[in-house]
C-alpha cells in the first residue's frame, strides 16, 4: 500500500475543494441550527468538584430540600400592615420556597394578628420593609427568573430595590447577549479596519472574516455535545477564537500571494502554500491548544469548560483554514486581483533600526522588572466566588444592592443544614447562631416554633420549607459581604459552632463557604496549570525548531510580559478575579507566542547569510506587520470586551487579555532581538550540533534503505 505523503494531501485538497465546500455548507448549517439548545450556566458552584465540602452539601440540601435561589427585596415607604400582605403575595409565587419577613413569626402561629416581634427591626426600618426570598429552584433555574419577573410585577420596579443571587444571575442573562453582540459588532467593524490597513486587497478581510465567522459557528453549534456550558465561557469563547486565530488565513493567503506571484499556475500555488504555511499554522495552533489544554485540567471544572471550548474553537479554526479557506481562495482569486490596493502600511525599516539602537536599554529594564514583577503578581488583592462576577458600578443591580445595604446593612444570607433529631437542640443552636456578633438573625423552626406545641400542629407548608424527615434547615444572616476575609473568618467561625453542636452529618451551604472552597481549590490550581502550560509550549517550540535553547529565549518575552501584566493592577491598587488572573496567564502565553516563534524564524534565516545585528534588524522588519496586525487585533478585541461588558469577570477578561497582547507584541519585537543576538554564538553552536546530528541520521537511513535495495 502506498504511503499517504503530505504533497499527495494538499493536491488532495485542492482536488476536492467542491466536496469540501459542500460538506463545510452542511456542516456550518446543521451548528446554526444547535447552537439556540446550547444551555447556559450562570452558577459558579457548579463547577466545584465531588470532593469539595460545598459540592457534598449542595448534593444533601437538594436531595432535602431542592436546590434554593436567592433574593433580597426592599420596598420604600410601605406600612407594616402593607408589607405583610406584600410577604403574604410574594410567597403565593409559583417557584418561591420562603419568604423572611417582620411578620415571619406571626404567619407561623397560624395567621394570628400581626404583632411586632425580634425580627422588626431586621426587617422593617423607617418605612422601609425588606424581604429575604429563597426559591425552589436555583438561581439560573428558568423557573425562579420566572418567579422573579412575577415579583417585579407585584412590587413595582420603580419602588422597589432587588438584589441577591437569584437576581444577578438573571440580570448576567439579560445583559450577557446583549453586550456581547455589541462586542462582536464593532470588533469586526476594528478588525476589518486593521486587515484594510495591513492586506493589499479589499476583498480579503472579508474572506478572512468569512472563514473565522464558520469556524465560530463550528465551535459554538457543537458546544452542544456538553449540553452547556458556562457563562464566562459563552461570553468570551467566540470573540477570543476571532482574534487569535484569525493569523492562520493570514499566513496561508500572504503564502499563496507570494507563490503565485513567482509566476507558478494557481493550483499548484495553493498547494506549495499549504505545504510550506502549514508548518506554521500547525506549530502556532498547537502552542495555543496548549496554553488551553492546560486551562482544563483546573481541578475548578470551569476550567475545563472554558479550556475544551477554546480549544475545540482553535481545532475548526485550523480545519477550516486548512481545507475550507484553499477552495474559497481558488473560487475568489479573480476577484481579489480584481481589487487590489496600494500597501497602507509604510515600511518597517526606521521601527526596526529604532529596535536595534535600544535594544540594549530593553533589556536592561526587562531584567530589572523581571524578578519584582514575578512576586508582584503574587501580591494581588484576588476576588473568587460569585460575588467577584457580579455588576460594575453604574447598573442596576450594583445601584440597588449598594441602597440595600445602605439602609438594612449586609445580608449574607447562609444555610445550615443538621440532623432532624431534636427540636431541642435545634431551638439552643438557633440561640447560639443569633447571639454570634456578626449575625443579624437565625430562623429555624424550632427557634419560632413555641415550646410545648408539636411540630405537627403547624401548617404543612410552613413545616416543609424548614424541616424533612431527615434534616432541619436553619436560615442565617450575617452581616457581611459574601467575600472578603472577615466574612471567610465569621463563615468559619460559624461551621465551627454548627459542628459543636451537630458533629456528623452537618451542611454549612452559602455563597460565603462557597467562595472559600473555590478560593482554596484555585490557589492549588495555578501553580500547576502555570507550569504545565510553560512546559507544553516549551516542548512544542523545541519540536519546532529542533533546539533546547531556543525555546528558552522564545518564551522569556512572553513570561516578562505576563508578570508585568499581571503585576500593573497591584501597583494600581486594582483588584483582580483569580480564574481570570489564571486563564488569561495561560492564554497570552498560548497566543502570543506565535510573535516570538516569527521573529525567530526570520531571524534564524537572515542569520545564514549576513551578520548578527544585520539579522536583528531584518528579523523585525519582515515580522512587524504581521505581529503588529494579530497583536493590534487581540489588544482591540480584548479592549472591547472590556468597554462592553457590565460583568467584572468579563470586563477584566477583556482588560488583561488587550493588555497583554500589547506587551507581547512590544516585548517580542525590542526585546526578544537583542537576546537572540546576545547569545547569537551559543544559538549557532546548538543549531549546528542539531544540524549535523541530524544529517547523520539522514545518511545513516539513506544508507540502510540502500542496502534494503541491493538485497532484494
Amino acid at each position: 500500500m502506498k504511503r499517504l505523503s503530505f504533497d499527495d494531501l494538499t493536491h488532495g485538497i485542492i482536488r476536492h475543494r467542491k466536496r469540501i465546500e459542500k460538506i463545510f455548507l452542511v456542516l456550518t448549517i446543521l451548528c446554526a441550527f444547535c447552537f439556540p439548545f446550547v444551555g447556559v450556566n450562570y452558577d459558579l458552584s457548579q463547577y466545584l468538584p465531588d470532593f469539595a465540602p460545598t459540592r457534598q452539601a449542595l448534593n444533601v440540601m437538594e436531595k432535602e430540600f431542592g436546590y434554593p435561589g436567592m433574593a433580597r427585596i426592599m420596598v420604600k415607604d410601605i406600612s407594616l400592615q402593607e408589607a405583610k400582605d406584600l410577604r403574604s403575595r410574594i410567597s403565593s409565587v409559583d417557584g418561591v420556597d420562603l419568604v423572611a419577613g417582620a411578620d415571619l413569626l406571626s404567619d407561623v402561629y397560624l395567621g394570628q394578628g400581626f404583632t411586632e416581634n425580634d425580627l422588626t427591626d431586621s426587617f422593617y426600618k423607617d418605612g422601609n420593609a425588606i424581604l429575604e426570598v429563597i426559591f425552589k429552584e436555583g438561581d439560573s433555574s428558568g423557573k425562579t427568573h420566572q418567579a422573579l419577573k412575577e415579583i417585579y410585577s407585584i412590587v413595582g420596579r420603580d419602588r422597589g430595590f432587588f438584589s441577591g443571587s437569584a437576581v444577578s444571575s438573571q440580570w448576567r442573562q439579560d445583559s450577557i447577549t446583549k453586550e456581547i453582540a455589541v462586542a462582536m459588532v464593532i470588533s469586526v467593524l476594528i478588525i476589518l479596519l486593521i486587515l484594510t490597513l495591513t492586506t493589499t486587497s479589499w476583498l480579503e478581510p472579508f474572506l478572512f472574516l468569512f472563514v473565522m465567522a464558520v469556524a465560530i459557528i463550528l465551535n459554538m453549534g457543537s458546544n452542544i455535545i456538553f449540553g452547556s456550558i458556562s457563562f464566562f465561557t459563552f461570553s468570551t469563547a467566540a470573540i477570543l477564537q476571532l482574534a487569535v486565530s484569525i493569523d492562520y488565513s493570514i499566513f496561508l493567503l500572504h503564502s499563496f500571494t507570494a507563490l503565485e506571484d513567482k509566476g507558478l499556475p494557481r493550483e499548484e500555488a495553493m498547494a506549495q502554500a499549504l505545504k510550506e504555511s502549514s508548518k506554521s499554522i500547525l506549530a502556532s495552533g498547537a502552542t495555543t491548544i496548549v496554553g488551553f489544554i492546560s486551562i482544563a485540567l483546573m481541578q475548578f471544572t470551569i476550567g475545563k469548560d472554558v479550556g475544551f471550548v477554546l480549544t475545540k474553537g482553535i481545532l475548526c479554526s485550523l480545519a477550516t483554514v486548512l481545507l475550507l479557506m484553499p477552495a474559497l481562495i481558488l473560487r475568489f482569486t479573480e476577484k481579489i486581483e480584481k481589487y487590489r490596493h496600494r500597501q497602507f502600511m509604510p515600511a518597517f525599516d526606521g521601527f526596526s533600526r529604532l529596535m536595534q539602537k535600544i535594544r540594549w536599554p530593553v533589556l536592561i529594564l526587562c531584567l530589572a522588572l523581571a524578578v519584582p514583577c514575578y512576586f508582584g503578581q503574587s501580591m494581588n488583592t484576588f476576588y473568587y466566588g460569585d460575588d467577584a462576577l457580579g455588576a460594575s458600578p453604574g447598573t442596576r443591580y450594583y445601584d440597588d444592592t449598594q441602597e440595600i445595604d445602605r439602609i438594612f446593612g449586609k445580608s449574607n444570607v447562609i444555610l445550615a443544614i443538621v440532623p432532624n433529631t431534636s427540636i431541642a437542640r435545634e431551638r439552643e443552636l438557633t440561640e447560639a447562631l443569633e447571639n454570634l456578633d456578626f449575625t443579624n438573625y437565625a430562623l429555624s423552626l424550632a427557634g419560632i416554633l413555641p415550646q410545648g406545641i408539636p411540630e405537627d400542629f403547624l401548617p404543612e407548608d410552613a413545616v416543609k420549607v424548614l424541616h424533612t424527615k431527615n434534616y432541619a434547615r436553619i436560615l442565617v444572616s450575617l452581616a457581611t459581604s459574601e467575600e472578603s476575609g472577615y466574612s471567610f473568618s465569621c463563615s468559619e467561625q460559624l461551621t465551627r459552632l454548627v459542628r459543636d453542636y451537630y458533629p456528623k452529618d452537618s451542611y454549612v451551604i452559602g455563597m460565603t463557604p462557597t467562595t472559600m472552597d473555590i478560593r482554596d481549590i484555585l490557589t492549588e490550581d495555578y501553580n500547576r496549570v502555570s507550569i504545565i502550560s510553560l512546559i507544553g509550549v516549551a516542548l512544542v517550540v523545541m519540536l519546532t525548531f529542533r533546539s533546547l535553547l531556543i525555546p528558552v529565549f522564545v518564551i522569556i518575552p512572553i513570561e516578562v510580559a505576563i508578570y508585568l501584566n499581571m503585576t500593573l493592577p497591584y501597583l494600581a491598587g486594582d483588584s483582580l478575579v483569580y480564574i481570570c488572573y489564571i486563564i488569561v496567564s495561560c492564554l497570552q502565553l498560548g497566543a502570543t507566542i506565535d510573535y516570538s516563534i516569527l521573529v525567530t524564524n526570520n531571524y534564524l534565516s537572515e542569520r545564514s547569510h549576513c551578520a548578527r545585528k544585520a539579522a536583528a534588524v531584518c528579523a523585525v522588519n519582515h515580522s512587524a506587520l504581521s505581529v503588529s496586525t494579530s497583536g493590534l487585533i487581540l489588544t482591540t478585541v480584548g479592549y472591547l470586551l472590556y468597554f462592553s461588558s457590565s460583568i467584572r469577570a468579563i470586563s477584566q477578561v477583556g482588560r488583561l487579555v488587550g493588555r497583554g497582547a500589547l506587551l507581547s507584541m512590544i516585548l517580542v519585537l525590542s526585546l526578544l532581538p537583542a537576546l537572540l543576538a546576545a547569545f547569537d554564538r551559543q544559538i549557532l553552536r546548538r543549531q549546528q550540533k542539531t544540524d549535523q546530528r541530524r544529517t547523520a541520521r539522514q545518511e545513516k537511513r539513506r544508507l540502510r534503505l540502500d542496502k534494503l535495495r541491493c538485497l532484494r
